[in-house]
Protein backbone atom coordinates (compact mmCIF):
# COMPACT_ATOMS: atom_id res chain seq x y z
CA UNK A 1 0.00 0.00 0.00
CA UNK A 2 0.96 3.24 -1.11
CA UNK A 3 -0.47 7.23 0.17
CA UNK A 4 -0.39 9.79 -2.31
CA UNK A 5 0.13 13.28 -2.26
CA UNK A 6 -1.86 15.66 -4.44
CA UNK A 7 0.79 15.74 -6.75
CA UNK A 8 0.43 12.17 -7.53
CA UNK A 9 -3.27 12.20 -8.31
CA UNK A 10 -2.80 15.08 -10.16
CA UNK A 11 -0.59 14.51 -12.42
CA UNK A 12 -2.32 11.02 -12.61
CA UNK A 13 -5.77 12.90 -13.99
CA UNK A 14 -3.57 15.43 -16.18
CA UNK A 15 -1.41 13.02 -17.60
CA UNK A 16 1.29 14.15 -17.18
CA UNK A 17 5.17 12.47 -16.72
CA UNK A 18 4.09 10.68 -13.35
CA UNK A 19 0.87 8.89 -15.02
CA UNK A 20 2.01 5.83 -15.48
CA UNK A 21 3.91 4.88 -12.50
CA UNK A 22 0.86 6.15 -10.34
CA UNK A 23 -1.60 4.19 -12.51
CA UNK A 24 0.48 1.25 -11.38
CA UNK A 25 0.69 2.41 -8.02
CA UNK A 26 -3.32 2.63 -8.47
CA UNK A 27 -3.40 -0.84 -8.99
CA UNK A 28 -2.78 -1.99 -5.63
CA UNK A 29 -4.85 -0.45 -2.69
CA UNK A 30 -3.73 2.97 -1.73
CA UNK A 31 -4.62 6.22 0.82
CA UNK A 32 -5.00 9.78 0.65
CA UNK A 33 -5.47 11.98 3.38
CA UNK A 34 -8.74 14.27 2.72
CA UNK A 35 -7.03 17.19 3.29
CA UNK A 36 -5.00 15.85 0.13
CA UNK A 37 -8.16 15.39 -1.86
CA UNK A 38 -9.10 18.99 -1.38
CA UNK A 39 -5.93 19.82 -3.14
CA UNK A 40 -6.80 17.93 -6.02
CA UNK A 41 -10.38 18.95 -6.07
CA UNK A 42 -8.86 22.54 -6.07
CA UNK A 43 -6.46 21.72 -8.89
CA UNK A 44 -8.79 20.67 -11.52
CA UNK A 45 -11.51 22.82 -10.84
CA UNK A 46 -9.86 26.62 -10.38
CA UNK A 47 -6.69 25.74 -12.27
CA UNK A 48 -7.71 23.73 -15.21
CA UNK A 49 -11.37 24.75 -15.25
CA UNK A 50 -12.76 21.70 -15.21
CA UNK A 51 -16.33 20.77 -14.22
CA UNK A 52 -16.60 20.08 -10.41
CA UNK A 53 -19.27 17.43 -10.98
CA UNK A 54 -16.56 15.42 -13.30
CA UNK A 55 -13.94 15.85 -10.87
CA UNK A 56 -15.77 14.80 -8.45
CA UNK A 57 -16.38 11.16 -10.76
CA UNK A 58 -13.34 11.12 -11.38
CA UNK A 59 -11.99 11.02 -7.72
CA UNK A 60 -14.97 8.42 -6.81
CA UNK A 61 -13.85 6.30 -9.50
CA UNK A 62 -10.54 6.15 -7.51
CA UNK A 63 -12.22 4.92 -4.29
CA UNK A 64 -14.40 3.34 -6.51
CA UNK A 65 -10.89 1.31 -7.80
CA UNK A 66 -9.71 0.94 -4.45
CA UNK A 67 -8.09 4.47 -2.87
CA UNK A 68 -8.95 4.93 0.30
CA UNK A 69 -9.69 8.87 1.56
CA UNK A 70 -8.14 8.75 5.39
CA UNK A 71 -10.31 11.56 7.27
CA UNK A 72 -8.64 14.04 9.29
CA UNK A 73 -8.33 13.06 12.85
CA UNK A 74 -7.09 14.53 15.69
CA UNK A 75 -3.67 12.13 15.78
CA UNK A 76 -3.55 13.24 11.70
CA UNK A 77 -3.93 17.34 12.55
CA UNK A 78 -1.25 17.05 15.36
CA UNK A 79 1.47 15.11 13.74
CA UNK A 80 0.64 17.16 10.62
CA UNK A 81 1.46 20.55 12.59
CA UNK A 82 4.46 19.11 14.61
CA UNK A 83 5.68 18.01 11.01
CA UNK A 84 5.61 21.58 9.87
CA UNK A 85 6.47 23.00 12.80
CA UNK A 86 9.59 20.68 12.49
CA UNK A 87 11.15 21.09 9.62
CA UNK A 88 9.13 24.04 7.97
CA UNK A 89 11.82 26.01 5.95
CA UNK A 90 10.82 28.76 3.48
CA UNK A 91 14.52 28.25 1.89
CA UNK A 92 15.21 24.66 2.70
CA UNK A 93 12.04 22.56 2.63
CA UNK A 94 9.33 24.79 1.63
CA UNK A 95 6.35 22.34 2.58
CA UNK A 96 2.60 23.43 2.96
CA UNK A 97 0.76 22.20 5.82
CA UNK A 98 -1.20 19.97 3.23
CA UNK A 99 2.07 18.24 2.40
CA UNK A 100 2.33 17.85 6.15
CA UNK A 101 -1.02 15.70 6.25
CA UNK A 102 0.08 13.66 3.40
CA UNK A 103 3.84 13.24 5.50
CA UNK A 104 1.53 12.63 8.76
CA UNK A 105 -0.35 9.92 7.03
CA UNK A 106 2.08 7.63 5.52
CA UNK A 107 4.22 8.10 8.88
CA UNK A 108 1.17 7.13 11.21
CA UNK A 109 0.13 4.53 8.50
CA UNK A 110 3.59 3.26 8.21
CA UNK A 111 3.39 3.37 4.15
CA UNK A 112 5.47 4.86 1.49
CA UNK A 113 4.83 8.48 0.15
CA UNK A 114 4.54 8.61 -3.41
CA UNK A 115 5.31 12.08 -4.29
CA UNK A 116 7.82 14.33 -6.91
CA UNK A 117 8.05 17.04 -4.17
CA UNK A 118 11.60 16.83 -3.01
CA UNK A 119 10.86 19.09 -0.13
CA UNK A 120 8.30 16.56 0.96
CA UNK A 121 10.90 13.66 -0.13
CA UNK A 122 13.18 14.88 2.70
CA UNK A 123 10.98 15.70 5.05
CA UNK A 124 9.33 11.96 5.53
CA UNK A 125 13.17 10.25 5.30
CA UNK A 126 14.09 12.47 8.02
CA UNK A 127 11.45 11.08 9.49
CA UNK A 128 12.64 7.89 8.87
CA UNK A 129 9.55 7.03 6.77
CA UNK A 130 9.93 5.13 3.73
CA UNK A 131 8.97 7.26 0.41
CA UNK A 132 8.51 6.47 -3.71
CA UNK A 133 9.89 9.64 -5.63
CA UNK A 134 7.73 10.24 -8.69
CA UNK A 135 8.76 11.92 -12.03
CA UNK A 136 8.49 15.32 -11.43
CA UNK A 137 6.69 17.65 -14.35
CA UNK A 138 7.82 19.32 -17.40
CA UNK A 139 6.86 22.64 -16.28
CA UNK A 140 7.22 22.90 -12.57
CA UNK A 141 5.43 25.80 -12.20
CA UNK A 142 2.24 24.37 -12.65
Amino acid sequence: MTVLDAYAVVAYLRGENAAVEVAELLRSPTWMCAVNVAEVMDQLIRVDSHDRDEVEVRVATLVADGMTIHPVSDDLGITAGVLRAKHYSQRRCNVSLADCFAAASALILGMPIATADPHLLDLVAAENGQVHPLAQRINPGQ
